[in-house]
């Protein structure tokens, strides 16, 4: 076999296992749809960007046991006739190799709703089921835990720890910048 052939078949079957793996992405809501998710049809959704201080960062980052990857973050606020009904943040990160999207909804005061996967590329088996991210309603930032009641799922550790983080850092941005700034 000659190099060029060689490496021809060597072209094509990496492109073919990367269509392979890519093969097990799966995207779920588009941002339209995530937003109506959130906070239904009625409502009208602003985008906030939020621009923490080193200072409010550093609070974050201990509050939420995570760290900020960027001084940039952006709530999307759901309002009808005028009043807040909820925030929403979208949050990606990687879970193993491959990223993840979830959506983390608040209600008006702060407290969490539902966190909702908005898109998964790792393997379908990875992935936490509807019924786990249900017991995460209604938890605090400090019950976010799974050392606290938040139950594990065999086999989806790594994507459990991160759905948990995620929730973990909307909750300690919204504390941060939106709650205190309200007092």
């Amino acid at each position: 076999m000659s190099v060029l052939k060689f490496n021809g078949f060597l072209l094509l079957l990496s492109l073919w296992s990367f269509s392979i793996a890519d093969a097990d992405a799966k995207v779920f809501y588009s941002k339209d749809e995530a937003m109506k998710l959130a906070f239904g049809d009625e409502a009208t959704v602003e985008m906030l960007s939020l621009f923490p201080t080193p200072e409010q960062v550093n609070e974050i980052q201990q509050l939420a046991k995570v760290k900020l990857e960027s001084n940039l973050f952006s709530f999307y606020v759901g309002k009808k006739q005028g009043e807040i009904i909820g925030y929403a943040a979208i949050e990606t990160h990687n879970v193993r190799t491959k990223p993840e999207t979830l959506l983390v909804v608040l209600n008006a005061s702060g407290q969490l709703r539902h966190v909702f996967t908005l898109a998964f590329h790792e393997p379908p088996e990875y992935q936490p089921p509807e019924r786990w991210f249900d017991q995460l309603g209604n938890h605090t930032l400090e019950q976010l835990s799974f050392s606290q009641d938040i139950q594990g799922i065999s086999g989806a550790t790594l994507s459990t720890g991160a759905a948990l983080n995620a929730a973990r850092k909307v909750l300690a941005v919204y504390q941060v910048t939106i709650k205190n700034n309200s007092k």
